[in-house]
């Protein structure tokens, strides 16, 4: 298969935007808009690589919407987006690509989906335009007067990011130096090569005004709500005290584990992997990994927390269960919440311990050890 390269053009300044910066830098849930825009393509299992043009003016924004992605140096761009376009394809022919897809940075709704199918298109066409069919009414004005009704049929409206054969949309654009052409596609056609139109997405809108920007904000930064669940058991052994929700119960037993047996904190744990999607308690601790081994179970918690941290994950609450017929927990369940609350720097409000006994029934009952269940709700970002 030819390899892909996107060359992904944010040269422009963008003034409609109403930003103080180039729009492809303007802050979108916490990270320049570029940065959206780049993770679409740089995450795609079709593209082998990525690069932008820039306005060198703009380095420091550049470097920071870039940070933690493996890219190839900026290319300096020009006065027009076609002569960005041209630079940007001039920098790539010592790579020589088979492919390139051209893409506006301030598209960043653009789906893994229409990128994949506009690379699917290019092995049959040597330019491939994404777009769609126009289902207005049209009208021609003058002075905003409507002079004339223009017929909409075959009509459609272009979209990035547009294929091509890498060595034919580089021709081209040597062709067309000195012409003013609006998109890659037209440099095509004026260079008479055969352009596909394939179906666009609706989603896949450009960023041009203040109201873009703020619908960029909502959308972009939609976060979705997670309920994970957990559960645990572990046996009575010989001890002194029980370790439940990080506080030691004095009791005529201890419970066996390779930690400190903590049933209260281990269900948590596995309830919050649950919310993550990250597997559970033991495929993060092994119980043949020795370096958990008589830790306590909050250094379990913190790993589990970070975890939250790195997703941007914010805990709504986490209600755990604990059930044994002995020793009586009842007294000690606010200091258990506390304990809790403060483990997960959380407020109080937002946890919940409960206890009960199975009257006599089963493990539990006959005073074999203890079992938890928790649920763990939260909200983080949507992938």
């Amino acid at each position: 298969m030819p390899s892909t390269v996107a060359l992904i053009v944010a040269a422009g300044r963008g003034e409609r935007a109403g930003s103080d910066l180039p729009k492809q830098y303007a802050d979108i849930a916490g990270k320049p808009l570029l940065s959206w825009t780049l993770g679409a393509f740089h995450d795609h299992p079709a593209i082998d690589g990525v690069r932008v043009v820039i306005d060198p003016a703009w380095r420091d924004q550049y470097d920071r919407a870039v940070d933690g992605l493996d890219l190839g140096p900026p290319i300096d761009g020009g006065a027009t987006r076609q002569a960005s376009v041209a630079a940007g394809l001039e920098a790539l022919t010592d790579h020589a690509p088979g492919n390139v897809l051209i893409h506006d940075a301030a598209r960043p709704f653009v789906s893994a989906n229409l990128i994949q199918r506009v690379v699917d298109a290019l092995a049959t066409d040597r330019a491939v335009l994404p777009g769609l069919a126009v289902p207005d009414t049209l009208k021609r004005c003058e002075t905003g007067i409507v002079v004339a009704t223009e017929p909409r049929d075959g009509l459609w409206a272009a979209q990035t990011p547009q294929g091509f054969h890498f060595d034919a949309i580089l021709e081209a654009h040597r062709q067309a130096t000195g012409q003013a052409l609006t998109d890659d596609a037209a440099v095509a056609e004026a260079a008479g090569m055969t352009v596909r139109m394939i179906e666009g997405a609706v989603d896949n809108t450009k960023i041009t005004t203040p109201d873009d920007l703020e619908r960029a904000r909502s959308s972009l930064g939609r976060r979705e709500i997670r309920t994970g669940m957990g559960f645990d058991v572990h046996a009575f052994t010989d001890g002194a005290h029980v370790t439940l929700c990080g506080i030691d119960v004095p009791h005529t037993h201890g419970l066996a584990g390779n930690s400190d047996a903590d049933v209260g904190l281990h269900v948590l744990i596995d309830a919050i992997f649950g919310a993550l999607g990250t597997g559970d308690l033991g495929t993060h601790f092994p119980p043949n990994d020795t370096t958990w081994h008589g830790r306590p179970s909050s250094d379990l918690l913190a790993v589990a927390v970070a975890m939250m941290k790195e997703r941007d994950a914010r805990l709504i609450n986490a209600d755990i269960t604990l059930i044994c017929e002995r020793p009586r927990l009842a007294r000690h369940q606010p200091v258990m919440r506390e304990r809790v609350a403060s483990l997960l720097d959380a407020p109080l409000s937002r946890i919940n311990v409960k206890v009960t006994s199975t009257d006599g029934l089963g493990f539990a009952g006959r005073g074999e050890g203890i079992a938890g269940s928790a649920v763990v709700t939260m909200d983080l970002p949507a992938p």
